[in-house]
């Protein structure tokens, strides 16, 4: 099953809208979705805030956060998530959902993180959570998987059990 394609599919039936922030994953997560035909319907775009100041200055991390903790925390990807549902407005209405993604790909730790710890945050309605992942693998198996984390992840927002 093509995991995007399902999820378009399921925003586009609840008439739900996407807007996604990215660190490690550098617009990967947006092009899976935007891969799928239909998806301008939901998907209202990415940000790619690979930079640590712009996910203070554009989507409106704390500053005091990020200089304590760095970037790769779960409280980031939790303001991440919910920065972009703001920055990514479309005539005055947020997104429905906002999809953070950061962490380290590597090849080298990151502030005492090693390779593969990601968090993903998820904003929908008044909720926001981040997910906490510890992955193993080279650079690009781990933006991948994390992609695919991040489908998995809304999918499972979408139809809890």
């Amino acid at each position: 099953m093509d995991d995007a394609a399902e999820l378009i599919g399921l925003l586009t039936e609840r008439r739900l809208t996407v807007a996604v922030a990215e660190s490690l994953t550098g617009g990967l997560l947006v092009a899976e979705f935007i891969r799928v035909p239909g998806a301008s319907a939901v998907v209202l775009g990415g940000v790619v805030a690979y930079n640590t100041a712009l996910k203070h200055s554009v989507l409106g991390v704390d500053a005091a956060l990020l200089a304590e903790h760095g970037p790769v925390h779960p409280e980031v990807a939790k303001q991440m998530a919910t920065g972009v549902r703001e920055v990514l407005a479309v005539d005055g209405r947020r997104a429905d959902i906002g999809l953070s993604t950061t962490g380290v790909a590597g090849p080298n730790a990151q502030d005492g993180n090693p390779p593969g710890t990601v968090f993903l945050g998820l904003a929908i309605g008044d909720g926001v959570s981040s997910h906490r992942l510890a992955l193993d693998g080279d650079r690009q198996a781990i933006r991948s998987r994390v992609v695919y984390e991040s489908l998995l992840r809304l999918r499972a927002a979408l139809n809890p059990r």
